[in-house]
């Protein structure tokens, strides 16, 4: 079974159908960069771009990079602000034609490594974080997901912490490895001291180079593994919510 799934992110707007039976892209994904300012009308019009670069037909899932509930759309910090209290589902629908589902893009994310991923099977507390623009957390307890998290906005050393240990934050002040790796150590012992997961799956682009920083992580009690889907967990994810949105 094929459904399409995009994945917004602060600097990148993807998508490509996605084959459920394995939990990944049955094409190649196809990449337009995301617009500045993000607003919500230059966004759907990457969405469609998109969509329509394969002729999609089907119901179509969307991540975005904030709280979502119910198709709108709470927050926006790393998009235009004109996002909140939008009925994004609603606007996209409109745009490309097609029954959309949407939700937080590392809900998505995580929702695609817990079911075809490095937490496969897992049971306990297991936190997945995606590292790129911001930081994005997805909860989850014996499997269920706690929608909505945002664990990147907690507050480290008087900063939102994703302002400090983003990928965005390590390209921005041309930090080595190791400083960044410092960086997001405070950062996961801060959350580990908060929720004591048993696993931490990091994900996002970085998780491709993860033999880079994770070893240069200390004092983290939880077992740490980067994300197996990497950067297309929010696009198989997407087109998870999707599949279950269209069978409701």
């Amino acid at each position: 079974m094929q459904i399409f799934g995009v994945d917004i992110g602060g600097s990148g707007i993807k998508g490509a159908p996605v084959d459920l039976d394995r939990g990944d892209l049955a094409q190649e994904r196809h990449k337009v960069l995301t617009p500045h300012p993000a607003t919500p009308e230059g966004v759907a019009g990457c969405v469609a771009e998109v969509v329509g670069h394969f002729d999609w037909q089907g119901p179509v899932g969307v991540t975005f990079p904030g709280v979502v509930t119910d198709g709108i759309t709470r927050t926006a910090a790393n998009v235009d602000k004109g996002w909140i209290d939008m009925d994004a589902r609603a606007l996209l629908a409109e745009r490309i034609g097609r029954p959309v589902t949407i939700l937080n893009d590392a809900d998505a994310a995580g929702t695609a490594e817990m079911a075809f991923g490095a937490g496969r099977g897992r049971k306990g507390t297991v936190i997945v974080l995606t590292f790129g623009t911001g930081i994005g957390s997805a909860v989850f307890t014996d499997g269920l997901l706690v929608p909505n998290t945002e664990l990147g906005h907690l507050e480290l050393h008087g900063h939102d912490a994703e302002k400090r240990a983003s990928t965005k934050a390590k390209e921005d002040e041309d930090l080595s490895w190791q400083h960044w790796a410092h960086r997001v150590q405070k950062y996961l012992r801060h959350v580990e001291m908060l929720f004591s997961p048993e696993l931490f799956v990091i994900g996002g682009g970085v998780s491709r180079k993860a033999d880079k920083f994770l070893s240069l992580i200390e004092g983290v009690r939880a077992e740490m593994v980067p994300a197996e889907l990497q950067n297309n967990a929010g696009i198989v994810g997407a087109a998870m919510a999707a599949s279950k949105s269209s069978v409701s």
